[in-house]
């Protein structure tokens, strides 16, 4: 499959780049089930640390609608099982599409719940897409450099895995219900910030995606 050929490459240019990527709580990842690994979105290379990490499974991810104009990265990023979506206005496909996915393939789904850390918007179109899906929510964070010159500089790179979240028993995706949602994700955000270091502050300024 294109998708694991293309992440073998990335393994490997990371590592060239980097070399320094641990991986914790590989063991808390569903073996034999479809789920949506969610982390904060801390750098532009953090969606490659992930896929990276939670091998041998395979991916879908959104990407943003523009990406797919050039000819040549549209095909590199159909093969690699990537949709567009459109940011500033997001259509039903946006949902229907990872539903479809998670229900009727081998693919997972790799989704960033919002573009900072504090935006609550896409939270919700996870929170919909999961219990359409009816799959788990996976948290997962990753700490270390968000500047290119401090990947080049082998600083230390942590990706933890959290334990899957069930939401099957949240009813309605109303308000409520997006809030609840929205709570126990960020709280096992912050509980795995704490399990890697628990002197770790993101510092949203550094953020380069």
């Amino acid at each position: 499959m294109f998708f694991r050929f293309i992440r073998m490459v990335a393994r490997f240019v990371v590592f060239v780049l980097n070399g320094n990527a641990h991986y914790q709580n590989r063991e808390a990842l569903p073996q034999n089930e479809n789920y949506i690994l969610v982390a904060p979105h801390r750098t532009w290379w953090d969606p490659i640390y992930l896929a990276i990490g939670a091998r041998p499974k395979s991916f879908s991810f959104m990407a943003k609608e523009e990406l797919f104009k050039n000819p040549i990265l549209r095909y590199i990023l159909v093969h690699a099982n990537a949709f567009p979506v459109k940011r500033t206005n997001p259509g039903p496909s946006t949902v229907k599409t990872p539903v479809k996915l998670l229900k009727s393939t081998d693919l997972s789904l790799i989704m960033f719940p919002s573009g900072t850390r504090h935006s609550t918007e896409l939270k919700g179109g996870m929170a919909l897409i999961a219990k359409l899906a009816k799959v788990r929510i996976v948290p997962s964070v990753y700490q270390g450099p968000t500047s290119f010159s401090g990947l080049l500089k082998r600083k230390r790179i942590d990706v933890r895995f959290g334990e899957p979240i069930d939401i099957s028993d949240i009813k309605k995706m109303d308000k409520a219900g997006m809030d609840e949602v929205e709570r126990r994700i960020q709280t096992a955000f912050d509980q795995l910030d704490k399990e890697v270091n628990p002197n770790y502050k993101y510092v949203a300024s550094e953020k380069k995606s």
